[in-house]
């Protein structure tokens, strides 16, 4: 799917995150990256082949700033 140079990282990567967003619907809450991956606001994801990634944002703020 993806057209950049270089390639951003497949869907199956640990950096699939970091893939151009070729959607973005903030008022909706996701994006639709170019390696396939649907990103939500929640850092929740939606993997191509369905998998579902739960959301991995810090619990604690305070901590994580």
């Amino acid at each position: 799917m993806c057209q950049h140079q270089p390639p951003c990282p497949t869907a199956e990567s640990a950096d699939r995150e970091a893939a151009h967003p070729m959607a973005h619907h903030p008022e909706q809450g996701w994006s639709l990256l170019c390696n396939g991956v649907l990103l939500f606001e929640d850092t929740g994801e939606l993997l191509p082949n369905g998998q579902i990634i739960a959301p991995h944002r810090p619990l604690d703020v305070a901590t994580a700033a």
